[in-house]
This record gives structure tokens, C-alpha cells and sequence, in this order.
């Protein structure tokens, strides 16, 4: 029986009059993606209709995920909101504080050594609460999510950018910060503004050596890293019934690299196969009763053009492999002599070091199958391999299924490091250098969604590239970047010309899934006896203080850094060594925006201190400007907050006296984690704007007593001559949004809400 059946079929026994309700006040046949966003509407029944990309809405999710890194900040908010349990069913997995080096076993031992204060706090949080806990090496949250948790229909948000994944069974999943979390674990409604949609009409088949992988990373070069920003990617069509669930997964996960609120399909076979033999038949069977309110009403699919904001068309019979990057996942270049030319024009290492296969993008067993094909045959066919293989399984049922199967062995011939099940290299916990910094360039592929500069192993000159497990496979055997399987040939031991046939691979077990210990703690009913302790002399977990309201009058405020160029939240609050300070509000900002480039130098972590004319870290510098009771502003350049959920990238910057974020463009979960520690989240209404700001400037708001919805602030900067100019800033906050700038925080609000 799966998880929360209860709660399952409670969705599917209201989905049909909300839906009928819907179509009748929007006077049109429904995507499925409207009809999930209007059945879960926080008032119930639909009155009106939505526009997109203007309204804000309150939504009532399903359920929530977290993962170790973020949950730490998230529960440790929830215990100041004064609830005794949360309000819809919460789970916790611990897979981020994993770092990959020896292997499995030792890597675990490790984590378990060096993180228990954490892992201990989050299980003993989650027994009082009423959380489901997922323990170390359980597996990566986002494939757990899939194998138990997951339903067509369902609505979820995860402290994770990557809970999209959740799309691959038919779900709107949506990654927000852990102040979202709270909000609906305390039993609130969750915001968000109604989505655009773009549709993604799949033809043909996918064969030979194109995988789903292809699909999104074609996606990604077609709509760039920002293209997709504030809409919802639902994809249709012959190609995309013909799919494995778990390779719809893929395409829904990478998403969140184009910067879409969620993507997602609507229910069909592979889904329901994905659910028997995930022992879910009774889901399969309750969506079965209600299919046609698990997808598209026929119409929108016939005459996409009517019904979404934007549609792209990708004949998967004449999509080719492709490998995205090096440093941004959007720029693809189709394996073979293409790359050859890129690679020798912009000096990217040809030979390829190491091969990684897993992440929550690609770890299923279908991934991790098709990929041993092409690992058997260089055992067959007597290659030798010229990189190094790194395999993160994705969860314990994966990796004891691969291992009965024989699939993990394949790849231990070829002397690979299975690690834990666990994210590992995909984000930054990968122990391959002991000095990163001044590591030697060199290139890498993998099979994950990030690819941005020091991402994998800290070393700013690894260029890294995107491609799906089997092209992973058979270019890190060959060792050339440029090697293309489907047209070049290999050098044998006993120097003969082999070529490889293609990969093969099963959708799903042939013998089912097994598992003996799949790591789930359930919580005690009542937790009330539990007792949560957190030392106020640890290094790892910090009890949060409220944060105190900025109010209406910042004057006098000083620069702390121009960012220049990409500045994601990898720029703002590094992940890597840095995760283990994730519950620790003051220590982990001790790395606040120490990647971002100095506008003025060039520099990272190199900014003026305007009260001493003295150069200095970034942190440093706020801390000082915070101690002079000085407030102090960013100002960064187009999609600032790319990436991961991580509110700590917002927290940081307003622990440390940061007043406004001023840029050209956020990414939406960063816009929103601003908003909700009770930051000002602005931008300029003329983009030129940004060249105005000067270093020494000194930043006055002129009119924030008036602060109100669809209104424009003044900025007032002040140059180090005297001269002045007023800059016109544009924000998206609603009437509830200003007052959580009032009250200080999101958090404060609920709290007096509660009192």
C-alpha cells in the first residue's frame, strides 16, 4: 500500500467537480496543468478565473519534501511557528551531507561520523513533528520521492529545486525555499503567482542512442536558462506516451535549468506500469478511476496554439544525442565533430578525466541498465577505459536491485567507484581534490543537471558537460570528449577496430524491485515527549532569532557589491564544504556572495568598505557595515539566484544587514525567498540603470512609507562627487508580500498569526 493513501484518494474524489468548475469558469477545455493548479485551490471549489502570469494564488499542496541541507534552516524555523504536528504529510531525506570519495561503505561511515549532530537533530525533529525521515544512504530525495511518494494530480512543494522530478508521474512539484515549507507545514496557504504555460508537443520515438535526457537538453538550448521563468512546461504528444516514467522524470527534473516553475505529463501507461511495480497499485487503481482528469481534455492537445502561452514541437525520431555546457547547462553541441570544432576553438580540454552516472535526474534502473550495456560491451569487446567511472545509485531499492541483477558488477569491472546513494559530486560533495582552487583544467562528463564553474569538485577550471548515462558511458571509455559511438571507432588490447551497438536496457526490473532495508523511520504519533536539543556551543545548528523589520526608512545606505554577470545561488551561498554550516544561520554566512564577481575589479570576494576606504571579503564587509549600524545593498545583473532553492542565499545577505537585492532580473524561487525574510527584492525599470551605480555610492529610498502593490520606489544614489541620480525600481510584491516587509519576515507573521 502506498504512503498517505488516505490523502491520495481525498485529492481524487474532489479532483472531477473542481475541474468540471474550472472549465466552466475559464470557458475552454483545460491543460492538465490548470486543471491540478485549480482542484487545489486553498478556498476550495474555483470562483474565477485566473490570468497567468499576473494573479497570485493560494494553493493547498498535497504534501512536502525537504532534503538535509535545507531542512536544518526549515524545521528550524517550524519550531518557532508554535505548532505541536504538521498540517499535510512531510518527509525529510538525508542525502546531501554525503561526500563522495573511497566508496559506499566508507563514505557512509564517514558522514555518519563527521554530520551526526545533524542527522540526529532532523530525526528527532521529525519524530516530534510527525515527519517521515529518510535516513543517510536511503537514497536521493528526489528518486525516493518518485518510488513512494509521487501521484498524477498531486500537488508538492520540496525545499529542493530539483522536486520537479515529481512531474514524471503526472504531479505539479515545485521547489521553493524552506519559509514556503513552513508556511503550509503550519497549515497556511502557499503563494504563487498563477503560472504561464508552455507546451512541448513530442513526435516520433526516441531510439538508438537518444535518450530522455536529450529531450530537455534540447529544450534547454531552445528556451536558454531563463526561458522558462514563470511558466509551467507540460509536455504532450506521441513521443511522450512512448516514454518510461523515470525518463519522463528526467526531462521534469532538468527543467529547473531553464528556470520553469515545474514541468510535468499527463498520466498514461508508463506511469501507471511505474506505479504496480512500485507496489502502488492502489494508486494506479484510484487514478485509474479519474484518468481523464490526470491529463489534457482532448482539444488542448489537438490545437496546442489555443490553449498555451508558447509551443515547441521536437520529432524525437530526429532528435540527436547532445552534450550541454562546459558552465552553463543550456549550450548544446551534438556529440562528434561538432564538438571537436567548439572544443578547439574555445580551448576546452578534449580528453575527458572522470564519468559520472546518477543524481536525481538519472539513477533509476533504467539509467543505470542501459548504461551497463555500453559498460558490457567494453568488457566484450576488450576496450580499455581512459576515464575514471563515479556511480551514485539513486535510492537503496535501486542499487539492491541493480546489485541482484549484476548490473553495479559491470561497472566495478571496470574498477568504478559506486558511492553512496546519495547526491555526491552533482553538488559539490565530491572529496577529488585536496586543493580545488589550483586544480588543473580538465574536462568531465555527467549525466546530472548543473554544470556551473567549481559545481562538481571546487576546481574552477573542471569543464564539465550534461549528457544522458549511456553517452557518459561510452565517452568516458573512449576518453575523448569528441567521440561520437554512433560513427567512430575504438582501439581494442589486442588492436583491433571495434565499434559500439546500442544500448539497451530494461524500463523497469524483469525479476520486480527488491530491497531489504529501504532506510524510512516513521514518526511516533504523538511527539510531544520528544525533546529537540541544540547546543548553543555547536558549530552545526544555530536556534534562529527573529529577524527585526528594516522598515521605512533606509537611508544611508552603502554598496556591498556590483555582481557582474551570472551570479546564481551557488555565487551567494556556495554549497560543497559549506553544507555543513547549513544550520547554522552566522557561520554558513561567513560565505555570503564570496563568488560573485566584483563589478569594479573583476575579483570574487574582493569588495571597498566605504567607512575605510580598505578592501576586504564580502561577508567581512557586511559584518562591519551591520556593526556601524549601516545598511547596505546588492545590485547584480540578469536571473540573479539561478539555481537551487537555498534560502540561505536570501537569510545570508539579511543577517548580515543587507537591506535590498537590486538587479536586473531574479529567478523566481530567489525573488520569493527574498521576499519571504522580509528583504527588499527590486528591479530596475530601465536595465541601463545598473551602469549608474557606482562604488562609492551611497543609496537612499525616497519613498518607501508609500511601499504598495504595482507602485515604483525611487532610489536616490548619492556619488562619491556629490552628484546624484534617481533610479526608478520596479518590485512584484502583493498586499500579504508587504506585509512581510513590515512584520520583518514571512516567519513573524505566522507567528503573531499563532499567538
Amino acid at each position: 500500500m502506498a504512503f498517505d493513501i488516505d490523502m491520495i484518494q481525498k485529492v481524487y474524489s474532489q479532483i472531477a467537480d473542481r475541474v468540471d468548475k474550472a472549465r466552466e469558469i475559464e470557458g475552454k477545455p483545460l491543460t492538465l496543468s490548470e486543471k491540478i493548479l485549480y482542484s487545489h485551490l486553498w478556498d476550495g471549489t474555483p470562483t474565477k478565473p485566473f490570468v497567468r502570469g499576473k494573479d497570485y494564488v493560494d494553493f493547498a499542496p498535497d504534501r512536502i519534501a525537504c532534503q538535509d541541507a535545507t531542512a536544518q534552516m526549515a524545521l528550524l524555523q517550524f519550531m518557532q511557528a508554535g505548532k505541536d504536528k504538521v498540517a499535510v504529510p512531510t518527509t525529510v531525506h538525508c542525502d546531501h551531507l554525503i561526500q563522495a570519495k573511497d566508496g559506499a561503505s566508507k563514505d557512509l561511515k564517514h558522514a555518519n561520523d563527521v554530520s551526526s549532530e545533524v542527522f540526529n537533530f532532523l530525526e528527532s525533529v521529525s519524530n516530534k513533528y510527525g515527519i517521515g525521515f529518510w535516513k543517510p544512504g536511503a537514497g536521493i530525495i528526489h528518486q525516493v520521492v518518485l518510488e513512494n511518494y509521487a501521484f498524477p494530480g498531486g500537488m508538492m512543494i520540496g525545499t529542493d529545486s530539483h522536486t520537479v522530478n515529481a512531474g514524471g508521474l503526472g504531479m505539479v512539484a515545485i521547489g521553493v525555499g524552506g519559509a514556503d515549507a513552513v508556511d503550509v507545514m503550519a497549515g497556511m496557504a502557499w503563494e504563487l503567482k498563477f503560472p504561464k504555460l508552455i507546451g512541448v508537443k513530442l513526435t516520433g520515438k526516441l531510439s538508438g542512442w537518444t535518450a530522455p535526457k536529450d529531450v530537455i537538453l534540447k529544450v534547454a538550448e531552445i528556451l536558454t536558462v531563463k526561458g522558462g521563468t514563470g511558466a509551467i512546461v507540460e509536455y504532450f504528444g506521441p513521443g511522450a506516451t512512448s516514454m518510461s516514467c523515470t525518463g519522463k522524470g528526467t526531462i521534469c527534473n532538468m527543467g529547473a535549468e531553464i528556470g520553469a516553475t515545474t514541468s510535468t505529463f499527463g498520466y498514461d501507461e508508463s506511469m501507471e506500469r511505474y506505479l504496480r511495480a512500485t507496489e502502488r497499485a492502489d494508486v494506479a487503481d484510484a487514478a485509474n478511476a479519474v484518468k481523464s482528469y490526470l491529463t489534457a481534455d482532448p482539444e488542448v492537445y489537438v490545437n496546442p496554439e489555443n490553449y498555451f502561452d508558447q509551443v515547441i514541437e521536437i520529432n524525437l525520431s530526429e532528435l540527436s544525442p547532445l552534450l550541454n555546457g562546459p558552465f552553463t547547462p543550456d549550450l548544446s553541441t551534438p556529440a562528434g565533430s561538432e564538438m571537436t570544432e567548439k572544443a578547439k576553438a574555445n580551448d576546452w580540454p578534449i580528453k575527458v578525466e572522470w564519468g559520472l552516472i546518477g543524481s536525481c535526474t538519472n539513477s533509476s534502473y533504467e539509467d543505470l541498465s542501459r548504461a551497463s550495456s555500453i559498460a558490457q560491451q567494453a568488457l566484450d569487446k576488450g576496450l580499455v577505459t581512459k576515464a575514471d567511472f563515479g556511480i551514485n545509485p539513486g535510492s537503496e531499492q535501486v542499487r539492491y536491485t541493480a546489485e541482484r541483477d549484476g548490473i553495479l558488477s559491470i561497472f566495478e569491472k571496470l574498477d568504478a567507484k559506486i558511492f553512496t546513494n546519495a547526491c555526491g559530486p552533482c553538488i559539490g560533495q565530491w572529496a577529488r581534490y585536496s586543493d580545488p582552487k589550483n586544480a588543473p583544467k580538465n574536462s568531465i562528463i555527467h549525466s546530472f543537471n548543473r554544470n556551473f564553474a567549481k559545481r562538481a569538485d571546487g576546481n574552477p577550471n573542471t569543464h564539465a558537460f550534461v549528457a544522458s548515462p549511456e553517452m557518459v558511458a561510452a565517452i568516458a571509455i573512449a576518453g575523448r570528449l569528441d567521440f561520437n559511438p554512433m560513427t567512430d571507432k575504438l582501439i581494442n588490447e589486442n588492436g583491433d577496430e571495434v565499434m559500439f551497438d546500442e544500448p539497451t536496457g530494461w524500463e523497469l526490473p524483469p525479476k520486480g524491485f527488491e530491497v531489504k532495508e529501504n532506510g524510512y523511520l516513521a514518526p511516533k504519533a504523538d511527539g510531544s515527549d520528544v525533546e529537540v536539543v541544540v547546543s548553543p556551543d555547536s558549530e552545526r545548528l544555530q536556534l534562529l532569532t527573529p529577524f527585526e523589520p528594516i522598515g521605512d526608512n533606509v537611508t544611508g545606505a552603502k554598496l556591498l557589491i556590483k555582481a557582474f554577470g551570472k551570479c546564481t545561488t551557488d555565487h551567494i551561498s556556495m554549497a560543497g564544504p559549506w553544507l555543513r554550516f547549513r544550520g547554522h544561520l552566522d557561520n554558513i554566512s561567513n560565505n555570503c556572495l564570496i563568488g560573485a564577481v566584483n563589478a569594479y575589479n573583476q575579483k570574487t570576494n574582493f569588495v571597498k568598505n566605504q567607512l575605510t576606504g580598505d578592501y576586504g571579503g564580502v561577508p567581512d564587509t557586511a559584518r562591519a557595515y551591520k556593526a556601524a549600524g549601516v545598511k547596505s545593498i546588492v545590485v547584480g545583473d540578469h536571473n540573479y539566484g539561478e539555481g537551487s532553492s537555498r534560502e540561505h542565499a536570501a537569510m545570508e545577505p539579511r543577517h548580515l544587514g543587507v537591506a535590498a537585492v537590486i538587479v536586473k532580473s531574479f529567478a523566481r524561487i530567489h525573488e520569493t525567498n527574498l521576499k519571504k525574510q522580509g528583504m527588499l527584492g527590486l528591479t530596475f525599470a530601465n536595465e541601463n540603470d545598473y551602469d549608474l551605480i557606482q562604488e562609492d555610492d551611497t543609496f537612499n529610498f525616497l519613498d518607501l512609507d508609500g511601499f504598495a502593490p504595482d507602485k515604483q520606489l525611487t532610489l536616490e544614489a548619492v556619488h562619491a562627487d556629490g552628484s546624484k541620480d534617481l533610479i526608478k525600481l520596479n518590485h512584484s510584491y502583493n498586499d500579504a508580500q508587504i506585509e512581510w516587509y513590515k512584520e520583518g519576515s514571512a516567519l513573524n507573521l505566522i507567528k503573531k498569526q499563532n499567538a
